[in-house]
């Protein structure tokens, strides 16, 4: 399992008995994945880790948040509520598992409420940025969202301070990966689609021009 996690691994970042890193084994079903961890040296080997919330993020949102890092946004932001004293997050990500799924899995929380994680990026006091990870119970409203309900007390909690460098690192560098996963999945696309036409004898004419091939639509999310 090790093993196979540092594959997957896309880039780690520490800081004081803590790291969180991103892992390409979400891509597929259009997910950032985001793991956080704390941990204690004094303890046996094995037992180490004390914290653990994975975040998933929706492609699209984390795109979104790479742009206002690299246009300068971000960095406006930051130095606006820095100012300001605004404590409000600069990004946050809701989400975690319904207990309705939980009990299909066999894995039901003991007061029967959802699992809520959630992400926040917030300004920090010795350095740029917090990058905090919360889980604990929530509660799925109207719309299907997870809603926390644990107020200041989660059950898991992981803060890593970050600069604005470090940060930058770790998203763009998992946009890169991405993009080119993405250009993989559709070369894949493209090289099973010719087999498949050419194994078939798929029914179409190429025109004069030499196009007309008809592609069917298959949704990567």
């Amino acid at each position: 399992m090790a093993e196979d996690r540092n594959q997957n691994q896309i880039i780690r970042k520490d800081a004081r008995n803590c790291f969180v890193e991103s892992l390409c084994d979400a891509f597929e079903i259009g997910r950032i994945h985001l793991a956080f961890a704390t941990y204690d040296l004094s303890k046996p080997a094995g037992q180490r880790q004390t914290n653990n919330i994975h975040i998933y993020i929706a492609v699209d949102e984390f795109l979104e948040l790479c742009r206002k890092i690299t246009c300068g946004e971000l960095r406006y932001m930051l130095q606006n509520k820095k100012k300001s004293g605004d404590k409000s997050p600069l990004y946050q990500c809701l989400g975690g598992t319904s207990a309705e799924k939980l009990a299909k899995q066999g894995r039901s929380r003991k007061d029967g409420k959802s699992l809520s994680r959630t992400a926040q990026l917030l300004c920090g006091s010795k350095s740029d940025f917090l990058f905090v990870a919360d889980s604990g119970p929530g509660q799925t409203d109207a719309k299907g969202l997870i809603v926390p309900r644990f107020g200041n007390k989660p059950e898991n909690h992981v803060a890593i301070s970050m600069t604005f460098e470090v940060f930058s690192e770790l998203m763009l560098l998992t946009k890169a990966h991405f993009e080119a996963w993405l250009s993989a999945w559709y070369m894949q696309k493209i090289h099973s689609g010719k087999q498949e036409q050419n194994q078939q004898q798929a029914n179409f004419q190429y025109q004069e021009s030499g196009y007309g091939v008809e592609y069917a639509s298959d949704p990567i999310f």
